[in-house]
Parts: C-alpha cells; structure tokens; sequence
C-alpha cells in the first residue's frame, strides 16, 4: 500500500499546498487509509526526536550570521580583493566573480544569497566592460554553489543531524571539493576569455593589493573563525556559530553601520528560513516513520542487490535520482526526503557518512543552476533580466564542469576525507 504515498501527494500538490504539508500530509493520510492509525499515537516523538538534535542550533545562528553580513556592505570589500589579486588577467572579472563566490561562501553558506549579492554588483560591470549579459550571469550562477560546499554550510549541517553526522568533520571535509570546484570554473572562464577574448582589469581600476587586503581584514576573519575555532578544538559547529553572529555584527558595521530597520530584516528572514526548514524536518520525521513500518530502506537494498549495481554503482545511480531531485525540488526538500531511504542503503554498500554527505550536497547543488527550476538561475534571470533560457544555455559549460568535479569525487573519496582525517575529526 506504499504506493499510496506518491498518489496522495500528487493530489495535495496539485491543490497548492506547500511541499512540508505535502509530504506530512501524505503520510499521515497512509497511516489512516492503510489501518496503521494506531502507530501515529508515537508520531510527535519520532518529530521531536528529528528536530531534538543539539547540531541544529548552528543553523539559525549561521543563517543570521550571513544575513548580518549581507546587509553590511561586505560585498564591496571582497570584490575589491579579489580585483587586485587576479583583475589584470585575462578575463579578469569573470575571475572575480569566482573568486568572490569563494570568498563570500564562507560567509554566507547559501548559495541563493550568493547569487542575488553578485548579480547585484558584479554582473552590471561586467555588461559594462564588454561581456554578454548572458555570460556575466552564467559565471554568477554557476559560482554561487561553492556557498552551500565551502563552511559554514547550512545544507551540510542539516545533513548532519538527518545521519547524525559530526558537522566539523562535514565542515572541513567541504574545503578542498569547494577549491576543487572553483578551480574548474576558473579553467572554464579562462577558456572563455582566451577564445571571446574577454578583457583585463586596467591597474588604474583596481585598488592597490594591500589595502585592499587591509579591508577586507573584518570580512575574512569570519570564516577563519568559524573553520579556525573547530579545528584547533577551541569551539563546537554551534558554538561557532554564535561567535561568528557576534563577528557578522561587528564586521558589518565596520563597513556600513547597520540600521534598525537592517537588523529586524536579518531576525525577520532567519526566522522564516529556520521555521520552513524545521517544518520540513517534522514532515520528513513523519514519512520516515512510515518508511521504517514499510521497510522501504529494506526494500532498496534488496532492489539494489537484485540489480548487481555494487557500490560505486548504486553510488552512480544515486547521484543521477539527486540530480534530477535538485533540479525541481528545493534543496531542503530534497535532502529531507531522499537522504532517510537512499543514505542507509549507501552506507550499507561500504560508503563512509562524511564523503556521502559531501557528494550529496554536491550534486543536490548542481540542480540550482539546472533547468527547469534552477533557483540560482531564477534568482540572477529576475535579478539582471536575463532571459532564464538564454541564461541556463549559456551555463551548460560550467555545469559540465560541476559534473566532472562530481564524478571525480565520487570516484576518490580521499578527495574529501583527506583534511578531516588529517586533522583528527574523523576516522
């Protein structure tokens, strides 16, 4: 009678519901239609023991770390660095564009923001300085997801509490891929500007390096604190957190002091996106208590081990159902649903949690800049005009490019595990 589940949930999303009360509302009305009603008498304990786990803490805090930051004016400082390390080569801003995104992902850890900031102030200059609106917005695109890769992470910390996962070791296991990545886009975006031949930054244009690197200072001490603190074992992932919203404050006012009005904006938006993520985190307690009933886990494995996939081939096979997961579902959602049913049977297969949650996040970051419903492409295309179609064609090069990066970390999982191995978080 599990087939009931998809069936329900189709007709609840057709009437408009949100995706929370989608997948919660399907379960419970199987729970019923299945005579299983006695076993929801357990329900708001599996929801509490979903939502009870100490790790979480960290996402609010971070969310409002970003979201202090964002309105500080930090944008501008990190752009003026990366203008005066890598402007004057060829298809310098494309490069900074990059280059930022690294910079700017340890500040924010979402992808969204990333996108919205950059397509604010960097895609306008390049337009300006000889570069097609469509490409300007590509490489925006295309960067903004070394935010949720690079720590602080939000999508990693909810990972880490779904598989109860140390966030530090997912953390620091999120460097070197984040780097790898952006090492990609940057041969991609010197392709381009060899063969369109973009332009330099001229010297009279950027600022000298080492002021630039002197106000950049408070922008940069932030993910030093965070990634600092819990590798020398001064501080937990949450307690990290706490100290980088007291940074995020300081820092922002340093560059542009923060108003009433900025603050209530930056508590106003942590709490809608803490409270839509932890709705869906008690939808998911609910449909994962049914899968536990149904042994649906149980059923992949014997599904995968009738098939002879294997490891790497079940891991092949998971990365496609993601990609295609990522490209129309929000990330939470997706993260949420899939992780509880695929990830046991992953581990099972001799997968280790933290490259598991490394490659996850990876590929369920592709699907923002994938049609139909990429949303760091809907974010630049309504933020520059951009027409969306032109926008994701011309991002199918740095999307192949996040592709190959995926398989070589599928294929070599030390990639990720090296650093947090290295440093004693994990084993």
């Amino acid at each position: 009678m599990i087939w009931l589940i998809p069936v329900i949930a189709a007709a609840m999303l057709a009437s408009g519901l949100a995706l929370a009360y989608v997948i919660g509302g399907a379960a419970v009305m199987t729970f019923i239609l299945t005579d299983n009603t006695r076993y929801l008498a357990v329900l708001p304990q599996k929801v509490f023991s979903q939502i009870s786990v100490f790790s979480l803490l960290a996402m609010p805090l971070f969310i409002l770390a970003g979201e202090l930051m964002n309105r500080g004016g930090v944008t501008k400082s990190l752009i003026d660095l990366s203008m005066a390390l890598i402007g004057r080569l060829r298809g310098g801003l494309g490069h900074v564009n990059i280059m930022t995104s690294v910079f700017f992902a340890g500040i924010s850890g979402s992808a969204v923001a990333d996108a919205a900031a950059l397509s604010n102030t960097l895609v306008p200059e390049m337009r300006e300085r000889g570069y097609t609106a469509e490409y300007a917005g590509a490489v925006t695109a295309a960067s903004s997801i070394i935010g949720p890769i690079v720590p602080p992470s939000i999508i990693l910390i909810f990972y880490g509490a779904l598989m109860q996962t140390s966030v530090a070791a997912l953390f620091v296991a999120g460097i070197v891929p984040g780097l790898l990545l952006a090492a990609a886009l940057f041969a991609v975006n010197g392709w381009y500007a060899w063969r369109e031949d973009h332009p330099r930054v001229e010297k009279s244009d950027t600022r000298p390096l080492l002021p630039a690197i002197v106000a950049a200072i408070p922008a940069l001490c932030l993910p030093l604190i965070i990634v600092g603190g819990i590798i020398l074992g001064w501080m937990t992932p949450t307690e990290a957190a706490a100290v980088a919203v007291f940074a995020a404050a300081i820092a922002a006012f340093f560059y542009a002091p923060l108003t009433r009005q900025d603050i209530w904006e930056s508590f106003s938006r942590c709490a809608v996106l803490t409270g839509s993520i932890f709705m869906i985190l008690c939808a998911v307690a609910a449909f994962g208590h049914l899968a536990a009933l149904e042994r649906i886990p149980q059923t992949i494995a014997g599904l995968v081990e009738d098939m002879g996939l294997g490891p790497i081939g079940f891991l092949i096979a998971m990365n496609l159902l993601f990609i295609v997961a990522g490209m129309i579902m929000d990330v939470p959602v997706a993260l949420a649903l899939l992780v509880p049913l695929l990830a046991p049977v992953a581990l099972a297969n001799g997968a280790d949690p933290v490259h598991l949650g490394i490659m996850i996040c990876f590929n369920l970051c592709i699907g923002l800049v994938t049609p139909p419903l990429g949303g760091c492409l809907l974010i630049v295309s309504t933020v520059t005009g951009v027409n969306y179609w032109k926008l994701a064609r011309a991002v199918i090069p740095f999307i192949i490019a996040e592709i190959i990066v995926l398989g070589v970390l599928v294929s070599a999982p030390e990639i990720s595990l090296w650093l947090p191995r290295t440093l004693g978080l994990w084993e």
